[in-house]
């Protein structure tokens, strides 16, 4: 899915950040708790163990992921394009005064300026409205996913022997380098989709485009009144 706004993606966006973030705490929190509650006896043997997962990478990578994914891109898919149209408007109407300049009348100018004005609000504000409408149903969408991933990935390094798996999609990871060899991301990723099977969609949703990233839109030029002859 190529949509930066919908797609749950593992790159940079603000939500992103902060999912990310709290949900590496909460699995790093969950796991320390199981061990501790499963702290071996004095004179046993205590595993060494180290993994790295790659969170963002393993709730995109999982069949419910992808499923909600392409699942958002449907719902948000009108509001995208009514943006689309909504900027390609105010776009139209500053190209038309700028190429008008001289050639208006006042009255007209003072018109299409006004009217580019609405415009650019009403852009801004639906621009506003839908990033908090995408950012609310992706933190819904990783909230549940999180939660049973983290279940999933306790369970992993209680079976598996793991002191410690790091998150490395983490922003404040300490993690310099890491070995393919303690990557388990795409382990969890398998357990998961046994553990929690989605159903195959009756049919697959229709392709949308990316949608438009927000811009500050520069109101059109202010009408200026021409001197009386």
């Amino acid at each position: 899915m190529n949509s930066r706004m919908l797609t749950l993606t593992r790159s940079g966006c603000p939500t992103t950040m902060i999912w990310a973030a709290a949900l590496a705490v909460a699995c790093l929190f969950a796991t320390a708790t199981a061990w501790g509650q499963g702290t071996p006896a004095a004179g046993s043997s205590v595993s060494s163990k180290v993994g790295v997962i790659d969170v963002r990478a393993a709730i995109v990578g999982t069949a419910e992921g992808k499923q909600a994914s392409a699942e958002l891109q449907s719902q948000f898919a009108a509001r995208q394009t009514e943006l689309e149209n909504l900027n390609k408007q105010v776009n139209d109407l500053r190209q038309r005064l700028q190429a008008s300049q001289g050639k208006l009348s006042p009255d007209e100018e003072g018109r299409l300026t006004q009217q580019g004005q609405r415009f650019t609000q009403q852009l801004e504000r639906k621009q506003t409205e839908y990033q908090e409408d995408v950012n609310a149903a992706q933190g819904e969408v990783i909230d549940r996913i999180g939660r049973k991933l983290v279940d999933v990935l306790d369970r992993y390094a209680r079976e598996n022997g793991y002191v410690v798996i790091l998150d490395s999609s983490s922003q404040n990871s300490p993690l310099l380098y890491k070995s393919t060899q303690i990557d388990v991301t795409q382990d969890i990723v398998r357990l998961y989709d046994q553990a929690y099977p989605v159903k195959a969609a009756a049919a697959a949703p229709a392709q949308s485009k990316p949608a438009p990233k927000p811009v500050a839109q520069q109101p059109p030029p202010a009408a200026q009144p021409k001197p009386k002859q």
